[in-house]
Order: structure tokens, then sequence, then C-alpha cells
């Protein structure tokens, strides 16, 4: 038992520093990708130190579900990458400890942050969300900086174009100044020039206050007009003018009630009442728009309704019976002009009531998006533990099998699986979003994908499999795309029992016989439908496979050094699923119906069947060469 309390004290020194390190990295990788999303809104506003920094830390903090997982991934696999590493983790299982007993401080661990990321998602997050929003939009409706170049029109001051084309920087003097003030429309435009100006805020820092020297100053009178063709203007000269421009350079904060009421700002028990509360609401309307449809009377014919009851009685006509409705009377002892008016009002109505109904629609729909947008949200408050035990299950194991510490394999590995996860997920919230999936099969299905690879690469993990192994999936590749196998033949050093000429010959002829065998019984190649039906005889190939092997081993004994380096020129004959890709008629008539992978099939097939043939004749000839040795 004092054992388990040391291992499980190692553990967790082992993975909470780990843990925090790759958090805050992780946290402020993020982090910076929000500021260069909004790098545009921030730079020249003037903001105060204080005002960046806060709006930074609610960042940081709303930016914490996406970083939980990907830092619990990136720990748990470099913690058992290095224990795998250095051999300690198979000095635990030499001892008869399990990977998933080393396993359980860390899977408490995991479990209380997945519980705390919980009521961190639900309590938390969203006041830090109302307060970053809000602050955000608070800083994107800030005037900018005042800072007018020279030689360039400034139009940063709403109503005005500014152009100056000189500046003293020590006195703050403008020199040769051009003003457009079209605040009052383009055709009441006023234009004023200056030899020299100077240019300060007011005391409340709501207006600019512009001192102007020397200049003119002129205004179309647009409105003076009258009917003649040719506007007046006035014209101004002054020596000494003041004028006030609004320009409001304060950073006035919004109220976060507005933020509060989105969907962002609600924590559970307010996300469900807000759908229960629009869901009621979209239901009543729904009733109501159903009832005005039936009983809105339509050519003369209306519904019947019960008063009592509110159901829907059968069709009762209001002027004429429905069978004895004919369009055509209507028509009938008009004159062109009338019948053409009567289409056109016909017409102008059936537009209305589609512009009133579409509209309707539209205050429905918007009502069923906000609906959408609460149930993401809600849902949202499970994703974030779920994710965290996710990627805890499946960096532990992997960091056990690929054993590699340090932080450049398994930061690969988790920035692949995280990007994996993101995109699934982005996906889903996407087409939940826009109403194409249901709310729960958008959100949920980044954890339907990942839950399966957890447990699969646990149950790698607790059985020692080499799932990762390099020979493994060099192996693996081979057989499935038939790559080339050299064989290599050391003559031994000391032999005991010096083969007999007269057995090797024979085993010679044998694999001869057997090898011309195979190559007469498909001396031609094969149809289409004769390549899925019948293929290569796989058991004749493994016995020349099995037969060649033991031959060569038998061979090895030689004391001739010749003969056993040409043992290194027979192939190694593979057995590949291709030769033959169905083992029974009916699933190779299957094969050949599908067109045109099976033709394609049939193709690379056709191909491996005539190098099977080069490599039994090589069989042949090397052993005829080893034969004339003997």
């Amino acid at each position: 038992m004092r054992i388990f309390k040391r291992l499980h004290l190692f553990m967790l020194q082992t993975f909470l520093p780990l843990f925090t390190m790759t958090f805050f990295i992780v946290l402020f990788i993020v982090l910076m990708q929000f500021l260069w999303k909004y790098i545009d809104d921030l730079v020249g506003k003037g903001l105060e130190i204080s005002v960046i920094g806060e709006l930074f830390f609610y960042a940081a903090v709303s930016m914490v579900p996406m970083s939980l997982p990907l830092a619990i991934l990136l720990a748990s696999l470099m913690t058992f990458g290095n224990l795998g590493e250095k051999f300690e983790l198979t000095a635990m299982k030499a001892s008869g400890i399990s990977l998933l007993r080393v396993m359980a401080p860390l899977i408490f661990l995991v479990s209380t942050i997945s519980v705390g990321a919980f009521f961190f998602q639900n309590n938390i997050l969203p006041h830090a969300q109302v307060k970053m929003w809000t602050l955000l939009f608070s800083i994107k409706q800030k005037s900018p900086e005042l800072e007018i170049p020279e030689g360039v029109f400034y139009s940063e001051i709403t109503g005005y174009n500014l152009l100056v084309q000189r500046k003293n920087h020590d006195t703050g003097m403008l020199y040769d100044v051009m003003i457009y003030d079209v605040s009052k429309g383009g055709d009441n435009a006023t234009i004023m020039l200056a030899d020299s100006a100077q240019l300060a805020f007011t005391k409340e820092m709501s207006h600019l206050y512009l001192h102007l020297y020397t200049g003119e100053q002129f205004e179309n009178l647009q409105d003076q007009r009258g009917a003649r063709q040719n506007i007046p203007y006035r014209r101004e000269t002054f020596f000494d003018k003041e004028i006030l421009i609004p320009f409001d350079a304060n950073f006035n904060r919004l109220d976060d009630d507005a933020m509060r009421r989105q969907y962002v700002g609600k924590n559970i028990a307010e996300l469900r009442h807000t759908i229960d509360s629009i869901n009621h609401r979209v239901d009543s309307t729904g009733d109501d728009y159903a009832r005005i449809l039936l009983t809105k009377e339509y050519v003369g014919i209306t519904h019947n309704v019960d008063s009592k009851t509110d159901s829907i009685l059968p069709y009762k006509s209001v002027v004429m019976p429905a069978r004895d409705l004919n369009i055509d009377s209507i028509f009938q002892g008009r004159s062109a002009a009338n019948e053409i008016e009567i289409v056109q009002k016909a017409i102008a109505d059936v537009k209305d009531r589609q512009q009133e109904y579409e509209f309707k629609a539209l205050s429905m729909n918007d009502d069923r998006v906000s609906i959408r947008r609460h149930e993401i949200e809600l849902v949202k408050k499970f994703t974030l533990s779920v994710a965290c035990l996710i990627f805890f299950f499946i960096g532990a194991p992997l960091g056990a099998i690929i054993r590699k510490g340090g932080i450049g394999t398994p930061l690969v590995i988790s920035v692949f699986l995280f990007i994996f996860y993101y995109i699934i997920d982005n996906t889903g919230y996407k087409m939940a979003r826009d109403g194409h999936w249901e709310v729960w099969q958008g959100m949920w299905i980044s954890t339907a994908v990942l839950a399966p690879l957890g447990i699969y690469v646990t149950y790698k993990a607790m059985n020692d499999s080499a799932v990762l192994n390099p020979d493994a999936w060099k192996n693996a590749l081979r057989r499935l795309i038939g790559t080339h196998i050299s064989r290599s033949v050391a003559m031994k050093e000391v032999i005991i029992d010096e083969i007999s000429t007269d057995i090797a010959i024979s085993r010679l002829d044998n694999v001869i016989e057997m090898s011309q065998n195979i190559i007469d019984s498909h001396s031609q190649r094969q149809s289409y439908l004769q390549y899925f039906t019948q293929g290569f005889d796989m058991t004749a190939i493994t016995e020349l496979s099995e037969t060649l092997d033991d031959t060569i081993e038998y061979m090895t004994s030689c004391r001739d050094q010749l003969v056993v380096n040409k043992l290194s020129d027979f192939p190694i004959l593979r057995h590949l699923w291709i030769y033959r890709p169905a083992r029974t008629k009916a699933f190779g008539y299957t094969l050949a119906a599908i067109f045109p992978i099976g033709a394609i099939i049939y193709l690379v097939g056709t191909s491996q069947h005539k190098q099977l043939k080069g490599e039994l004749k090589k069989i042949i000839a090397t052993c005829d060469t080893i034969k004339s040795l003997l």
C-alpha cells in the first residue's frame, strides 16, 4: 500500500508541472490568435494599458475551453512518453503494476479537472464572455486617435476630410490646410482653405477646436437654389476663424445588460428557461398562423371552426358551393379592360399575402435560430468536460506506446490530433447552427469520433501492442502493396551436419517441379471474370514458399561459399491478397460488378501475376545454377 502511495505521488508530481506549463503555453498561443484577429480594432485608438490588459484578461478566460483539452493531451503524452523513454514504465510493469493502475491518480485528477471545467463553463465563462464582448464592442465604437498625416486627406473624422501639406511638430502648427465639410450632405458641402491652423480638443474631449488663420470659405447654398439650374454659393474671406467639429475622443463603455441577455451570458438554468420561453412563443405563433390560414376566406370558401372545442369542421361555402364555383363565369360579360383589372387585382392580392407570410416565416425562423444558438451553448457546458477525459485517454496510452519524451514528438502528435478534433467539432457546430443537423448531433460528433480512438489506444497500451511500431507498419504496407523484399543468407561459422549432395539436388528438383506446375497452370493471362472467380492457387504458392524456405535452411549447412551466396538470389514469395482477391465465386462476381473499381483491381492484379511468374522463373533458374555448382 505504501508503494502505491509513493507511485501516486510520483505520477502527480510528474504530470502537474507539465500540465501547468503546457496549459499556459497553449493559452498564450490562442490568445495571440485572438490578438491577430482583432488587431485592426485595437491599433490607433489611443487606449490605455489598463483597458487592453482588461480585454486580454477576459479573452484569456474565454479561451480556456479551447486550451484545456489540448494541454491535457500534450501533458499526458509528454508524461508517459518520458516514463517510457527512461524505462520507468517498463520497471513499473515488471513489478506487476498495470498501466491502468499507473494512470489511476491521473484519472482521478483529470476527472476532477473535468468537473471543475463544467462549473467553470456554467458559472464563470458566461460572465467573462459578457465582459469581453462588451469591452470589445466598446473599443470598436471608440473614435481612432487623431493623427493627421502630411500631404494626404484624413477622413477619420465623420463628415470631414482634412488635408495638411506641412506640420511643425514642435509647435503643433498646421500649414496649407484644406477642409471639406460634407456633414450636411455632398450638395451642401463647405470648403475652407487656410494658410495655417492650430488643432486642439475641448476639455470634455467631445469636440475638436480648430483655429484657422488667413483663408477663405466656400459654401454651396443648395437649399436656396429654387427652380434655377445654377447653384448659388457663398464666399467668405477671413483672417481669424474658430470652428468646433464634433469628435468624441473618450472611451465610453457600453452597458453589460444587452450582452448579458445573449446566449453567451447565460448559465444552464437561464438557457433552459429561454429555450422553453421561445418554444412556447413559436408554438403559440404557429397555432395563430394556422388558425388564420384555416379560417380566412379564399374565393368565397372558408373553414368552419367550432367555437367551443376550437376544432376545424368541414369546409362551408360563404358565397356559393365549391362544386358550383366557375372561375370563367367571372369574366363573362366584361370588357377586356375589366378583365385585365380583375387579374391585376388578384395578382396584387396574392403578392401581398405572399409577402405577409414570408415576413411571418422570417420572424419565426429568427426564433428557431435563437433556439439553436441557446441549445448549442447548453450542450457546450458538457462537451468540454468530456473532451478533457477523452484527450487524456488518448494522450496517456499513446505516450506509453511511442515512448518518446520531450516536447518534439508529443507536440507533433498533439497538434495533429487537436486539429483533427477542431475540424470535426467546428464542422458539427456550423451544421447545427445552420439547422442542417440536430444540435445534439453536431455538438457531440467530435466526441463520437474520438472516443473510439481513446478506447482503442488504451486497450492496445494495456496489452503492450506495437500499434505504432514502424517495422510492423512497414510489413503491413509491404503485404498490402506488394513491395519486394530481398533475401539475405549468411554462411554458418560452424557446420555440424554437412548437407548431402543427392538430398540437396532432390530438394531443388522438388522446388523446380512445384514452380513449373504453378506456371503451367496459369500460362495464359486470365480474363476479367477468371481473375475474380479463380485467381492464383494460394495454397500452391504457400506450399512452394514453405518448401523453398526449408530447402534454403537446409542448404545453409553447405561448405561451398558460392552455393551459400547463390541462395540469396532466391526471391521471397509474397502472399498478396491481390493474387486472388475473392475466396468464393459469389464474392468474385460481386467485385467484378463494381465498375470501375473492379477494372482497376484487375489491371493491378494481372500485373502482380506477371511479376509472380517472373519470380517463379527466377527460382527455377537459381535452382539450376545451384545444381550445377553442386
